[in-house]
């Protein structure tokens, strides 16, 4: 697999100076855990779902859950167990590539349950997502099964779990809960990929739903989970990624707020191309994105295949990002005295010691992602997957 591959027939070249990198479902986890990008869910009822799979990940998705939990009704669970096996099944005897493809369930018997029907075809699956994790039976549960399988079947099994739970969301509870997580996922250090948050769910729990015009972290009750769950998880070289919470709009409606893209980083592309995303609310996910970013979360779950191209584009590493931190790990490789260096750009000091960290980060980003073409940004590489959708 590789970010960008499927902008068939034009001038990828001419958009990167460095090109991302090969990687697969055997890649480290910590490869994987960069890569994950936008994780697309979808109901596991959906009868085409092999070939929703294939047909995503053409269109650029690289990691995809088949989901038990909440995007079905419990009326639903059983037919769902049944028709997630045969469609996974079918996935693992088609020729074409497919994403890095995870399962969300209710509870561990439905791992247990999955492997035994899936057999073989097992090896099709990169792990499992844990909705409502707790720090209790629950939790070690469904941390249990993953580990009896990857070790009985030899495959890198991982899992994700998503915090999302009252005792997350209320203040009292939050800090001893959260620091119960890290332990817990520590001690199970090798089979986690990465931490998802549930922001539909902390945020029902207030009642309360953003609008396509707000983000997550414009909500401050939902905001301050959020930074405390980076807060206690992502620390240092031994923390997890955190991905962005969901995007749950895939059109746009009545308008309060003026558009929150600016007009000048689409002057020398396609005029329409700034109006359809604001149509289409897309500068709230933008937004987020950007918010996510800067807050120290990678990725983001969405739910419609739209949502991708502008993950992905504001995940390629810019050319002024790239260089700062190969200058700061260079240098700290060269005698590691720490101390400031000037930015190439020469509008900012890189202190080594303080930006090694991100720089590190940084560098993991651009091997996956790529490192933009000096002068280009963002709405290049989503003006690109843009064209390519109306070629397609």
């Amino acid at each position: 697999m590789r970010y960008f591959s499927h902008l068939v027939g034009m001038s990828v070249d001419a958009l990167f100076h460095r090109l991302p990198t090969e990687f697969s479902q055997d890649s480290p986890a910590e490869t994987l855990a960069m890569a994950l990008g936008a994780t697309l869910y979808s109901p596991a009822v959906r009868p085409r779902l092999a070939e929703d799979i294939v047909r995503c990940h053409a269109e650029g998705v690289m990691s995809m859950v088949g989901c038990l939990e909440d995007s079905i009704r419990d009326s639903e669970v059983d037919e769902a167990e049944l028709n997630l096996a045969d469609q996974l099944r079918r996935l693992a005897r088609m020729e074409a590539g497919g994403p890095l493809v995870f399962v969300r369930v209710r509870n561990p018997d439905q791992i247990y349950r999955l492997a035994d029907r899936l057999g073989d075809d097992l090896r099709i699956l990169s792990g499992f997502v844990l909705p409502k994790f707790r720090p209790d039976e629950s939790g070690q549960a469904g941390l249990k099964a993953v580990r009896e399988i990857a070790d009985g079947s030899g495959l890198p099994l991982y899992v994700m779990p998503v915090l999302e739970t009252p005792e997350i969301a209320y203040a009292e509870t939050r800090m001893p809960t959260l620091l119960a997580v890290r332990d817990m996922l520590d001690s199970n250090r090798d089979r986690v990929l990465a931490v998802r948050v549930g922001a539909t769910d902390l945020s029902s729990i207030y009642a309360l739903r953003r609008t396509a015009e707000l983000t997550a972290w414009d909500v401050n009750v939902v905001a301050g989970i959020l930074t405390d769950i980076v807060n206690v998880l992502r620390r240092g070289g031994k923390g997890y990624e955190v991905t962005g919470p969901v995007w749950e709009y895939f059109s746009g409606g009545e308008r309060v707020l003026k558009p929150q893209l600016r007009v000048t980083p689409f002057e020398d592309h396609d005029p329409m191309l700034r109006t359809k995303l604001v149509r289409q609310s897309l500068d709230g996910l933008i937004r987020e994105i950007v918010l996510d970013k800067a807050n120290g979360m990678v990725g983001k779950t969405v739910i419609h295949p739209s949502h991708a191209a502008a993950v992905h584009a504001l995940s390629v590493v810019s050319h002024e990002e790239y260089c700062d931190a190969k200058a700061i790990c260079e240098d700290y490789a060269g005698d590691g005295g720490g101390g400031v260096l000037r930015s190439v750009y020469m509008n900012k000091m890189n202190e080594v010691r303080p930006h090694l960290s991100w720089a590190e980060r940084t560098l993991v980003r651009a091997e996956i992602f790529g490192v933009a073409a000096e002068g280009l940004g963002f709405v290049d590489f989503l003006d690109a997957a843009v064209s390519r959708e109306h070629v397609a």
